[in-house]
């Protein structure tokens, strides 16, 4: 008799657990997550073609000695000789935007430098993607288009030898506080766009100019191991992001450490008015962020501030450390924006603010419109989160967006300025568990 309430019990904890399973194999609108984001492989460069080590082709290790047309012709050789990896050596090594093409591939070894020039006119100006808008302007140091198959791989770094630029920047804006991020000439570290199946691992990111990584209509893209840094001071790295994800979708972010002057990630795909019928432009969906460390940045995980669409986003295991900002949300009032279906689950750590929500104004421009632009911020969850933070809740009450179906849970916060929460900003808000300063929040 004793032992009847055993298979009972097993029933119950199979049903538990395979529900339980069943919930982290599924993005939060309740569609499948296909077993791609499991299998994180290294790239082994003896599979990827021939190796073109850049020093076997008349390329020297010179730090002050710019030598692009060298190290493109490299590039240019292993396509034309049907596809390889170009190798840099130990070294540093100048240059400017290089152009990687399809079946060639970057490999960085141990102790290698691949170095930005901090002279603009390095730096190709031609038709690309900048802060939600297909423009002319700079290329990256490093750019692959229409490259399927594509990485980067290694232990070596990419340098975008930032400071000349920043302090550029600074000197601008102070006699021209109107000075746009794009005004001041800048260049990215790298560049990818319109390629499936790309793979960025292991290597170090440092000192970028202006946004670090930026991926555009990208699909499968994942991002292993990375190193991404930018100064705070003693000269700040203006708009200096880690990753920029624009209209991409399948992206796997995982034991990477972010900590730049600017948003550690960034949603992007477009702004303006007519944003959401513009073909360029396009949602960011399917994106898993995981088991990363964020140090110094403006936000974690930023919305915006260019972004029409962003869905399907898990953001779990991971740690902050000084981030202003763990979940920003930037509405602007020029652009129809949905930012749905996002999960924040299993942090840790301390941040400015734990969630951000306000009107995004900065060069906005309605284009001759007279009114705004309606938006939605909608089924949000935070969960399983434990935390320092200054502020709570900084979120702005708006008629310029609505906010629905927010749900707080197993959460305790440390909140050292403003600890409370104004749940009548947010239609649906369920509060399970969310204990702040110790005591528990009661559901309105």
């Amino acid at each position: 008799m004793k032992n009847k309430p055993l298979p009972l019990l097993l029933a119950f904890l199979t049903f538990f657990l395979g529900t339980t399973v069943l919930a982290q194999n599924r993005f939060p609108d309740g569609t499948p997550i296909p077993a791609w984001f499991d299998n994180v492989e290294p790239t082994d460069i003896a599979s990827l073609g021939k190796a073109y080590r850049i020093t076997d082709f008349g390329i020297v290790q010179d730090s002050t000695l710019i030598q692009t047309e060298k190290i493109q012709a490299v590039i240019d050789r292993a396509h034309r000789e049907g596809g390889g990896v170009v190798i840099i050596p130990k070294g540093t090594y100048l240059s400017g935007s290089l152009f990687f093409k399809p079946k060639t591939h970057l490999h960085l070894e141990d102790g290698a430098v691949l170095k930005g020039s901090d002279d603009i006119s390095n730096f190709t100006l031609l038709t690309t993607r900048m802060e939600g808008q297909t423009v002319k302007y700079f290329a990256a140091l490093v750019n692959a288009d229409k490259v399927d198959g594509f990485t980067v791989s290694g232990s070596g770094t990419l340098d975008g030898n930032g400071l000349r630029y920043w302090k550029s920047f600074w000197l601008r804006r102070g006699f021209n506080p109107n000075c746009t991020n794009m005004d001041e000439m800048r260049p990215r570290i790298l560049y990818v766009s319109n390629s499936k199946d790309v793979q960025v691992s292991g290597i170090r990111m440092k000192n970028s100019p202006f946004w670090t990584s930026h991926y555009y209509r990208c699909e499968r893209v994942k991002l292993i191991g990375l190193h991404i840094t930018a100064p705070e001071k003693p000269v700040k790295a203006p708009s200096s992001d880690a990753i920029d994800l624009d209209a991409c979708h399948q992206v796997l972010i995982k034991d990477c450490y972010l900590s730049v002057n600017d948003d550690a990630i960034a949603l992007k795909g477009g702004k303006g008015p007519n944003a959401d019928k513009d073909p360029d432009n396009g949602a960011n969906y399917n994106i898993i962020i995981e088991n990363s460390t964020f140090g110094f940045c403006h936000s974690a995980l930023t919305c915006g501030s260019e972004s029409i669409h962003s869905y399907n986003v898990i953001f779990r295991n991971n740690t902050l450390d000084r981030a202003k900002k763990l979940l920003q949300l930037k509405m602007r009032p020029d652009t129809p924006q949905e930012y749905e279906h996002i999960l924040i689950e299993n942090v840790k750590g301390n941040a400015g603010s734990l969630l951000f929500i306000k009107p995004w104004t900065q060069f906005f421009d309605l284009k001759g419109e007279k009114d705004i632009k309606l938006s939605y911020a909608r089924h949000i969850v935070l969960r399983n989160v434990t935390l320092d933070v200054d502020i709570l809740f900084d979120v702005h009450n708006s008629e310029q967006y609505k906010l629905s179906d927010f749900t707080f849970e197993n959460m305790t916060v440390n909140a050292a300025k403003r600890p409370y929460i104004h749940q009548e900003y947010i239609q649906n808000f369920t509060l399970r568990n969310v204990v702040v300063n110790g005591k528990n929040v009661v559901q309105k």
